[in-house]
């Protein structure tokens, strides 16, 4: 395994996608040094975009988060969340009742603005469930993992209803050593136990990158071979860039650690352009 240099990485590429958790930062801090990558974004000239598969809060609320933390260069035309991704699909799909969704209040954001009837799943109540349309698994908090994971797994067994995955990640960064169980594990172990398939919107599906590359602002006519993809996550951020083409950094502050990543890439065959230590530009 060869380590390249963060800085020597991104310097051929007009655009970069990064990932939120394990590149940008832990479940409540920066990773230490992330402000000079900005900096340096900011003198060079260079787009970036947050690909996140975090839908807790709406791309305003996401991007307050960065702000107290200190990091003022990310706003919300800078975050593509699959949040947005599920709540595209549910205006189109979805035209009148109650979604169901699991996560905080502030994810029904995205129900909500799609003109929706958003309802918790710790309101719903397992006697009236005949106006649910559709489920969406938004974040792994604001719920009761037993009661409420019980009342979800019924009601899919009792409603025939579209079920959204609106975060794919099984994992999350909580510290340099620590991780946390996702609401993409969640969904898969209820999906296993119904034995019925989910829709899955972020990374590593496609429609998140074509989205993004949608939405580059500054460089329309940039070509996939001038985006770097940044991530933590092999099947995730390292596959779905690979899968639309782009060229990928997997850093080592998040869900791949340095004394694992060699094992983790032939073991899976996903294979990033560079490793890098950190996304941080020394």
């Amino acid at each position: 395994m060869e380590l390249t240099d963060f800085r020597t990485a991104i310097d051929r590429y007009k655009v970069l996608f990064f990932d939120a958790f394990g590149v940008l930062k832990t479940y409540n801090a920066l990773i230490p040094g992330i402000e000079k990558t900005f900096g340096y974004l900011r003198e060079t000239g260079k787009e970036f975009y947050i690909l996140t598969n975090d839908a807790s809060r709406s791309p305003e609320q996401l991007a307050e988060s960065y702000h107290r933390l200190g990091l003022y260069d990310i706003g919300p035309d800078s975050i593509v969340s699959s949040g947005m991704l599920a709540r595209e699909y549910l205006q189109y799909k979805v035209e009148n009742g109650t979604v169901a969704y699991l996560g905080t209040r502030n994810s029904a954001h995205y129900l909500e603005t799609a003109g929706l009837k958003a309802l918790s799943i710790a309101d719903l109540d397992p006697e009236n469930m005949d106006d649910i349309r559709a489920l969406v698994f938004m974040d792994d908090e604001g719920f009761d993992w037993n009661t409420d994971l019980n009342k979800t797994l019924n009601l899919i067994r009792r409603r025939t209803i579209p079920v959204i995955v609106a975060n794919t990640d099984k994992t999350y960064p909580m510290g340099m050593k620590t991780v946390a169980i996702a609401i993409g594990a969640v969904a898969k172990m209820i999906e296993d136990i119904v034995g019925k398939q989910f829709m899955r919107f972020g990374k590593p599906d496609a429609q998140m990158f074509i989205f993004a590359y949608q939405h580059i602002q500054n460089n329309p006519g940039v070509s996939r071979s001038d985006i770097l993809m940044v991530g933590d996550t092999l099947h995730t951020d390292i596959l779905g860039g690979n899968k639309f083409g782009l060229d990928t950094a997997l850093v080592l502050t998040g869900n791949t650690r340095l004394e694992e990543v060699d094992m983790r890439i032939r073991s899976t065959g996903i294979i990033p352009t560079y490793i890098c230590e950190s996304a941080v530009v020394k």
